[in-house]
């Protein structure tokens, strides 16, 4: 089983980046994030086109949305609602096979790592706290995956010293991530198959318009499962062309991940 999640920055305008995608690297599962766009307004026709016509969408007007798109059935889908805002950041699918699918879109935090002055700094350092807490009880065999905007080890951001101060990758942010993945000993499957200390980014800020060259790049994306599941883990890759497709490309790479169920 082949698992693909991708933060689209709005599927509507990125159409055709999602269809090289899907005839390229033929995900059987496709968790999409930044969707921006309403349940109703959904590009539906266009996954059932592309032989994904199993959906699970919670979508939320001009910003954040969350979907999944895959080839066979679920067994069930909802969506939780994190720090009580009612935001549309996750979705889960059971698999036929067992396993339950978590697709995240955390929140990015804004510009100052101050959550005494900064709202969406605060926002984002409950919500990993929420998921801290949920995991600690989660009992079933689960793949999380998503934009999680915390890109964890100094590996897996351009410049470990310069980026400290920087959201994304302040201490307070990296600390709460790896108590995270220690709350449900989440296995991190891409640093499983691309160990440290080799780089290893997902994200390229559109700011720097020669992004492949310059490489200041960080790994926000990220694929984990329970460690029931690690043994079926048989590869993990960053799809790093992503980030150059079409004429309007996401300033996210897709990230790859293949199972053995």
């Amino acid at each position: 089983m082949r698992i693909v999640t991708w933060n689209i920055n709005s599927v509507r305008a990125r159409l055709d980046i999602v269809e090289h995608l899907i005839r390229t690297h033929q995900p059987d599962v496709l968790c999409l994030q930044e969707t921006k766009v309403m349940d109703p307004d959904f590009p539906r026709r266009f996954f059932e086109d592309l032989g994904m016509p199993h959906l699970a969408i919670k979508g939320q007007k001009s910003h954040h949305g969350v979907a999944i798109a895959a080839k066979a059935p679920f067994a069930e889908s909802y969506s939780l609602d994190w720090c009580g805002k009612g935001d549309a950041r996750h979705i889960a699918v059971k698999l036929t096979t067992g396993q339950t699918v978590h697709n995240f879109y955390v929140p990015a935090g804004g510009d100052e790592p101050d959550p005494a002055i900064n709202d969406k700094f605060a926002h984002k350092l409950q919500f990993l706290d929420e998921m801290i807490e949920w995991s600690k009880k989660l009992a079933e065999p689960s793949i999380l995956v998503g934009d999680i905007n915390v890109a964890p080890h100094p590996d897996d951001v351009w410049n470990h010293k310069q980026l400290l101060k920087v959201v994304s990758h302040t201490p307070v942010e990296t600390d709460k991530l790896f108590t995270l993945l220690d709350a449900h000993q989440w296995v991190d499957v891409c640093r499983e198959i691309v160990p440290l200390p080799e780089k290893l980014y997902s994200w390229w800020s559109y700011r720097s318009p020669d992004w492949s060259n310059a490489d200041k790049g960080r790994r926000l994306d990220h694929v984990w499962t329970s460690p029931s599941l690690k043994a079926a883990i048989r590869g993990a890759k960053v799809l790093r062309d992503g980030r150059g497709w079409g004429e309007k490309p996401s300033d996210h790479a897709p990230v790859v991940a293949d199972f053995e169920f």
